[in-house]
């Protein structure tokens, strides 16, 4: 199977959905972590996949235990790359109701919840260190365009 570059993102969401199906598929044979939901006897509960001849796709897929996923997509990117949205939930270990919502398009896949890791704020303090050695390239790049070019090809020489 040959996926295109422009098709990247709609290939990923799949395969995060295939992979949620297959951890709720009949014959799993893991011990049950959710609870009274049941992931060794989840069943798909509802399945609808439409598609269009060109492109545009809405996918909505539930399980026995609680595992959902709704997306939809279309050739609205460039090059006609297929773009999408959409969510999926599922109950942790612990029992927290996780919820993502994402977009795949030109941008990159972009998901959003309150449970992915948030980055540390920038900017951040440079430390001392860094400064010094930023200092110090920046000497370097002053010394190099001051000398006389190079009358032969490769890195530059230091006479």
């Amino acid at each position: 199977m040959t996926v295109s570059k422009n098709n990247s993102q709609v290939f990923q969401a799949l395969v995060a959905t295939l992979a949620a199906l297959a951890v709720a598929a009949p014959g799993y044979s893991s011990p049950p972590r959710y609870g009274s939901r049941s992931s060794k006897d989840a069943r798909i509960i509802k399945h609808d996949f439409i598609t269009e001849d060109d492109g545009t796709y809405v996918l909505g897929v539930e399980t026995s235990n609680g595992i959902v996923t709704s997306q939809s997509g279309a050739p609205s990117g460039p090059k006609h790359a297929v773009e999408s949205s959409g969510y999926f939930s599922w109950t942790a270990p612990d029992g927290t109701d996780v919820h993502v919502k994402f977009v795949a398009d030109a941008n990159g896949y972009q998901p959003e919840s309150d449970h992915l890791p948030v980055a540390p704020e920038f900017p951040h303090p440079i430390p001392d260190f860094v400064l010094a050695q930023i200092a110090k390239a920046a000497e370097e790049d002053r010394h190099r365009s001051s000398s006389r070019p190079s009358d032969s090809y490769g890195p530059p020489r230091y006479d």
